[in-house]
């Protein structure tokens, strides 16, 4: 596999192919499957708590490509891993097609967890490194655009292969053909392959950051793992079970990715006037209000306007975090924020299965909700003993 384009890529490039991989290994690899759930379920009579089984499984796969990423440090290997990546993105999702068997669903969704810890990971690891390198503000907002832009193209995506292909397994096909569109340029455009950095290097940089800082970022992690992983696996099923809602679940999954877009230059903005972790603060507080919103009312409203605040604050808060850890450890950044991002996915796993367990057992997700919020201030509260700190 090349280790990448052989022709000197220019800035907006670089930028753009990073917003691509993500679309590609999140947006589809990962988010295809909350828009495609409710059609999944009543074809193949997929229960609640499989559904969520199946959630955690693919967020066990992107643990174990957390923790791959947290301890290799060739920048040779991340590159080739975050390529490879790419191509098993789209496989994927083709893959889930192939059988309605769950260990197929299973190994698929597992794949796809790798796949996304690359695009996640590696990709933002090498996209801000090469801004390092560049002299350029090491903040990550504009790459993460494509975290709302792949929620988008999943809820658009799916929209109209349900209007044009009613059959579960045609839809999953599909969304893999979207996908080609997406990694022609994220492929030809990866971030160039940078300067080898000894081990001893990246070890000293990363050894910087103290045991109680990295301990208590990753608790806060792992609330917001917690807040994320259960709208993002169930924001549509929500809606759907609602009878006055019902049809609405695509548009509510839509509004999410259309709010987080422009939420990420926001988020670097209130960072630099507030300092990162009170603009964390304020994303976590605002999260855990539209958390509980449809727990509150089952209105159209209350799902919109939840729909909306989560996909202005999660995304601040992955964007901010994954910057600000991966800035103290300016060597080998994507290994910082693999060792970081393990608290996250771990609630990535238990989070689905616990919130499906839940709904199978009382027919509702409201309770799952509120236990989500309790999680969020827990994670507040762990955020609020940290000292400041200023984006440079």
């Amino acid at each position: 596999m090349s280790q990448g384009p052989s022709i000197p890529l220019q800035p907006w490039q670089v930028i753009v192919g990073g917003i691509c991989g993500l679309v590609l290994s999140i947006g589809l690899a990962r988010f295809a499957f909350t828009p495609l759930l409710p059609s999944l379920q009543l074809q193949t009579g997929l229960s609640d708590a499989a559904a969520g089984g199946l959630a955690a499984i693919h967020y066990a796969g992107y643990i174990t490509g957390a923790l791959a990423s947290a301890w290799i440090d060739d920048v040779r290997w991340r590159h080739r891993l975050y390529g490879m990546g790419l191509w098993l993105s789209l496989l994927s999702v083709a893959g889930m097609a192939l059988s309605s068997a769950m260990p197929n669903w299973v190994l698929w969704r597992y794949v796809g967890g790798l796949c996304g810890a690359t695009g996640m990971l590696l990709g933002a690891g090498l996209v801000l490194g090469w801004l390092m390198r560049q002299g350029r503000r090491p903040e990550l907002g504009v790459h993460f655009i494509g975290l709302g832009l792949g929620i988008v193209v999943s809820a658009l995506g799916a929209w109209g292969v349900l209007q044009y292909w009613p059959l579960w397994s045609h839809q999953w096909l599909a969304m893999s053909a979207v996908g080609l569109l997406f990694f022609i340029p994220a492929w030809f455009w990866r971030p160039p392959v940078p300067p080898a950095t000894s081990v001893g290097t990246a070890s000293q940089a990363f050894h910087k950051v103290s045991r109680r800082w990295m301990f208590t970022m990753a608790g806060s992690y792992f609330a917001a793992g917690w807040g994320f992983v259960i709208n993002a696996t169930f924001t549509v099923a929500i809606v759907e079970r609602e009878p006055a809602l019902a049809g609405q679940g695509a548009l509510a999954w839509a509004l999410v990715g259309l709010a987080a877009m422009p939420a990420v230059f926001l988020w670097d903005k209130v960072a630099r006037r507030m300092g990162d972790t009170r603009a964390l603060l304020l994303a976590f507080g605002l999260q855990t209000v539209s958390v509980i919103l449809p727990a509150l009312s089952d209105t159209l409203a209350a799902a919109f306007l939840g729909a909306l605040g989560y996909g202005a604050t999660f995304i601040g808060i992955v964007s901010l975090t994954l910057a600000l850890v991966g800035r103290r450890a300016p060597h080998n950044p994507g290994k910082a924020m693999a060792r970081l991002t393990l608290s996250y996915g771990a609630a990535q796993v238990i989070a689905p299965v616990v919130a499906g367990a839940m709904a199978q057992a009382t027919g509702t997700f409201k309770g799952a909700l509120w236990l989500t919020a309790g999680v969020m201030l827990l994670g507040m509260a762990l955020l609020a003993t940290l000292p400041e700190e200023i984006a440079q």
